[in-house]
């Protein structure tokens, strides 16, 4: 059933949830691949874990009455085309009916308590925490209910896709051979405290995030020897599934000299970050490597 309604209209209608979710850049940590891969190079900071009000994305898929035959929920948004032609979409990407019915799946018309601001996709934005945020969309005026995978704007040829199985660095991939990505894998960031700091003789402390996409984390493990011992830390529960989990630490350093702070998270499927870049991919997609800060001690 096709319907339509005014933001004011889905306030009144539909309750409104709040929770914390990561949305991440597909291509967050991409400066580090070798050889590069085009687009923004992205060290660490394409990535957030704000506070998002709005309404469960599946009451809206119920009312419109999505049935078994629902495959994708594709989004379409009022940004304009960077050619300045009218007729093309800049983006419309979507997700798998199973994500779209998940609890923290939602059409948010807040952030942070406040309504979203324009540069966030005011007035209202698809937000599905966990994966690429290429699939929560920014200044959403319609939502598709389709009988196969969405073929948008940004959804074929090698756009958040990565090769199906293991190439080299460097190889030509065949776009038939590249698969959606989805689920964002495991992650964590040193927030404090910044890279290339000097340091007394004494412990330092040490804190951070670290996230799993559709999972929790596990654990985090911190390092000064290059990963050759680990220490853990201690990590805080999430505030709400798909939102991000602080982690805690102290190191000591046996000396003066150059050292280098690493964190390790760990998913709680067993899988943990790789000390190297992962994955060579020709968009340079899903670099979790772990996350490292330089010190020097006194």
């Amino acid at each position: 059933r096709p319907l339509a309604f005014t933001l004011a209209e889905l306030k009144a209608r539909f309750r409104a949830h709040r929770y914390r979710l990561v949305l991440e850049c597909g291509g967050n940590g991409r400066h580090e691949f070798n050889p590069p891969a085009r687009g923004n190079q992205w060290t660490t900071g394409a990535v957030s874990c704000g506070e998002w009000s709005g309404l469960r994305l599946r009451e809206l898929l119920d009312a419109a009455g999505a049935g078994e035959g629902s495959v994708y929920v594709a989004y379409h948004g009022a940004d304009s085309h960077l050619s300045g032609d009218p007729a093309k979409e800049a983006i419309s990407r979507g997700i798998p009916i199973a994500k779209a019915r998940e609890d923290e799946t939602l059409l948010a018309w807040a952030l942070n308590g406040e309504p979203i601001p324009l540069l966030h996709g005011a007035p209202l934005r698809l937000v599905a925490g966990g994966w690429p945020a290429s699939a929560s969309g920014k200044w959403v005026n319609r939502l598709g209910i389709r009988d196969r995978v969405h073929d948008g704007a940004k959804m074929g040829g090698q756009s958040y896709r990565v090769p199906c199985d293991p190439v080299r660095p460097g190889a030509t991939v065949a776009d038939d051979a590249m698969c959606i990505i989805e689920s964002m894998p495991v992650k964590s960031l040193i927030t404090f405290p910044r890279s290339g700091i000097d340091h007394d003789a004494g412990p330092l402390a040490i804190r951070g995030h670290a996230w799993a996409g559709d999972l929790a984390v596990a654990r985090v493990e911190l390092s000064i020897n290059f990963g050759q011992h680990w220490q853990p830390a201690e990590l805080d529960p999430p505030p709400n599934r798909l939102a991000w989990q602080r982690f805690r630490g102290t190191v000591a350093f046996p000396g003066p000299g150059y050292y280098e702070v690493w964190a390790r998270a760990t998913d709680t499927a067993g899988r943990a970050q790789p000390m190297v870049v992962p994955g060579w991919n020709p968009r340079g997609y899903l670099n979790n490597a772990c996350h490292r800060i330089a010190v020097r001690v006194a």
